[in-house]
């Protein structure tokens, strides 16, 4: 019994030095009083830039944005000195907060078991406690799309703000998109076991499970309830998007396909190859997540920068595309890459909007941010330099629907930590 105690004092006092060791970054409170930002370089994020200008926010909404707006006077006021304002930066594509440790399995609940799973909803498996997504806001990333993974229609994605207690809290938009999960569309194998004749035979199954969602839905009443049609009814009522991971261009043709066969809105995840058929997309009116625009090409004859240039072209055809990464902690670097995307043919300000404006379009959010625009929420990012260069993007404010977030985190600790063991300054 004395051991017992003994061990049992021991882990108790293991656990309080760990919780006093853990950073102690918390949710901001609701804003309480107008804010103004002032003498500021204001990128709006649809183009236009506002020099030496002021924005003013109250209770979580843009009210005033201009060269000629002057502060309340009752009003919390920045004077930011020259400083940047950009909108919050959107990871539209991610499993944040779904996934820790990618080598620990404890921490990972980004799929469910099975390969058809339209019912599946990331966001009540979304961790707001993740030490990952402090990371993010410190780079300007203030929102993210949600996305499970595994099988091929792996379930619903939402959009979440970055700064909440939980997931009710951090929900921004929820259940927008359906992601379904092509398979890729290779001829490599042998005779007996052809991956491409596997693959379209899943691209069928997929097939006859949505005629038969649609056949369910069109019943006016049912003997019994199928959870996984009921899951479709959103997205063939057009309140939710079907977002179509693809790369290859036989596989976005296929994505093509579903969306004139279902009549449904469908988004591509990926597109390595959407700059070899724009016109199909800008003609189908259908929009582009361009994954991991750091990469090689996808094929051995492309040009070695060509994932750097599709953007540009996507953007010269009128293909609406905005810019994301793959996994979780990577995303920080999403603002840098749009800054690449500037050097390989957009401007300054087409990058901005394909990592903002862009992203909140295709989410379904651009009623309520994505520019900064009066009306819209106040997710805002300041930053010393330009937001889009590694070498001068410094992020000194951030906010989110009007709350001044936390910019610490646990790398940031652990720089301060090191630096003062070996007296660096």
């Amino acid at each position: 019994m004395k051991r017992q105690y003994i061990i049992y004092t021991a882990a108790l006092a293991m656990l309080l030095h760990k919780a006093q060791a853990q950073e102690t970054v918390l949710p901001a409170p609701a804003q309480q009083k107008p804010v103004y930002l002032t003498n500021a370089t204001i990128h709006v994020g649809n183009g236009q830039v506002i020099s030496n200008g002021t924005i003013g926010f109250d209770k979580g909404k843009i009210i005033a944005v201009g060269s000629t707006v002057s502060a309340a006077s009752n009003a919390t006021v920045y004077d930011l000195k020259g400083q940047h304002v950009y909108p919050g930066v959107i990871a539209p594509e991610s499993n944040l907060g779904l996934v820790e440790f990618e080598s620990v399995r404890a921490t990972k609940d980004e799929r469910e078991v099975g390969e058809i799973n339209p019912s599946v909803r990331s966001l009540i498996a979304y961790n707001t406690d993740s030490k990952v997504i402090n990371t993010l806001r410190s780079n300007g990333i203030l929102l993210a799309s949600v996305t499970p993974t595994g099988g091929i229609i792996s379930g619903t994605s939402s959009v979440v703000q970055l700064d909440a207690w939980n997931w009710e809290d951090a929900a921004y938009k929820t259940d927008n998109a359906l992601h379904l999960f092509l398979p890729r569309l290779v001829s490599v194998g042998s005779a007996s076991n052809d991956p491409l004749k596997n693959s379209l035979a899943q691209v069928e199954s997929v097939r006859s499970f949505f005629r038969e969602a649609k056949a369910y839905l069109a019943e006016p009443k049912h003997t019994a309830t199928n959870l996984k049609y009921e899951a479709m009814r959103r997205l063939f009522s057009k309140e939710q998007k079907l977002f179509i991971h693809a790369e290859l261009e036989k596989e976005m043709l296929l994505a093509i396909d579903f969306a004139k066969e279902f009549n449904v809105d469908v988004v591509i995840v990926g597109g390595a190859d959407s700059w070899r058929i724009t016109d199909l997309l800008k003609g189908n009116n259908i929009a582009v997540i361009l994954t991991q625009p750091h990469s090689l090409p996808l094929m051995q004859d492309d040009d070695v920068d060509q994932p750097y240039k599709t953007a540009a072209q996507l953007q010269k055809a009128g293909v609406l595309f905005c810019l994301s990464n793959e996994g979780f902690w990577q995303q920080r670097n999403l603002g840098f890459e749009a800054g690449t995307a500037a050097t390989y043919g957009l401007t300054k300000e087409e990058a901005l909007s394909a990592v903002t404006l862009n992203a909140a379009k295709i989410l379904g959010i651009d009623q309520q941010t994505g520019t900064l625009e009066t009306g819209k929420d106040a997710n805002i990012a300041v930053s010393t330099g330009d937001m889009l260069d590694m070498k001068s993007s410094v992020i000194t404010q951030a906010f989110i629907q009007g709350r001044e977030v936390n910019l610490d985190n646990k790398q940031k600790q652990l720089y301060e930590k090191y630096k003062k063991k070996y007296g660096l300054k």
